[in-house]
């Protein structure tokens, strides 16, 4: 049985998340690195984001292989709240990682950044990012008008599940 943890990234994944992030399939995500030094450069702030408490970023991993990565936003005006946001290689794609990644995630949300709400926010469309969040136990809040950007740099409304402790 494969095993799926996470841990911090590491500038050593920059290669990889850059490769997976190139994917013309993501059409949800917005963070696009034109370069692998740009995706270097951008792991290398993730300490300061920790240290600062904005921002948690982990590596997916299937045994040892990176597969993808998930992390934790937290909301700069109500610390106790984070979101959730996650992205995953095409070819691992309905195999489970992401809802393992999600409750592993939470549990370092919930225990350790001590946030009593998390929520998961995604356009409509993405019903694999629905079916996620449905099966880690979050609850549809609602339709948030407008509110989150599109790859095609227009508004997008979004739906907002969430788990409260």
């Amino acid at each position: 049985m494969p095993k799926i943890t996470i841990r911090y990234q590491r500038i050593n994944d920059a290669k990889r998340f850059y490769e997976i992030l190139s994917n013309p399939n993501f059409v949800y995500i917005t963070a696009k690195p034109k370069t692998i030094q740009e995706e270097k450069d951008w792991l290398r702030e993730n300490p300061k984001r920790r240290k600062e408490n904005t921002t948690w970023n982990y590596t997916v991993l299937l045994d040892n292989l990176v597969v993808g990565a998930i992390g934790i936003k937290i909301n700069p005006h109500r610390q106790f709240i984070g979101e959730i946001g996650y992205l995953l290689d095409e070819n691992y794609w309905g195999k489970g990682i992401t809802t393992k990644a999600v409750k592993l995630t939470e549990k370092e949300g919930f225990k350790k950044l001590g946030l009593t709400r998390i929520e998961i926010i995604m356009q409509p469309e993405n019903k694999a990012s629905e079916k996620v969040a449905i099966k880690c136990g979050y609850k549809k809040e609602g339709l948030l008008k407008k509110s989150i950007m599109g790859t095609d740099r227009k508004k997008k409304d979004a739906l907002l599940y969430a788990k409260v402790l």
